[in-house]
């Protein structure tokens, strides 16, 4: 089994009322919020929020791709799974799943994210410190750092 891809870090969301579109189902851009907030959690589980407030190296997104299966409506609740895929020299990739409660778990969307570690004190993409490598290496294995 591969080291990564393990799927470490899930969240909860309630849908919001507010999140809703005029087709009366959550709009194609909350996912992506979503997403978005499962990666934070990603990034503070392996430290890569501590490495930007310590030495100004963090993420930046390069791509981002979202497929949706089912839609999404009030109320309920989802839960956005991340995982990383692949890491590169100054590169990571990530996975998500997002699940539906209402829809009995069923996956309501997946998607893929492509982002540099990026220096920004410098302006420009950065090799991945072997720290934090292995800290999402652990993280992946164990689900804790």
């Amino acid at each position: 089994m591969s080291e990564l891809g393990r799927w470490p870090i899930s969240c909860e969301i309630p849908v919001q009322w507010g999140e809703m579109d005029a087709l009366n189902h959550v709009n194609h851009t909350v996912f992506i919020r979503w997403m978005e907030t499962a990666r934070m959690h990603y990034f503070i589980a392996c430290g890569f929020t501590d490495l930007f407030d310590s030495e100004g190296i963090g993420p930046i997104l390069a791509g981002l791709k979202v497929d949706y299966n089912a839609p999404v409506g009030f109320p309920d609740t989802v839960t956005v799974h991340t995982t990383v895929t692949r890491i590169g020299n100054a590169s990571f990739e990530m996975g998500y799943r997002i699940t539906s409660s209402a829809k009995g778990d069923e996956d309501v969307a997946t998607g893929t994210v492509s982002g540099v570690v990026f220096d920004y004190n410098s302006d420009s993409s950065t090799p991945m410190p072997d720290s934090l490598r292995a800290s999402i290496l652990q993280l992946e294995a164990t689900g804790s750092v």
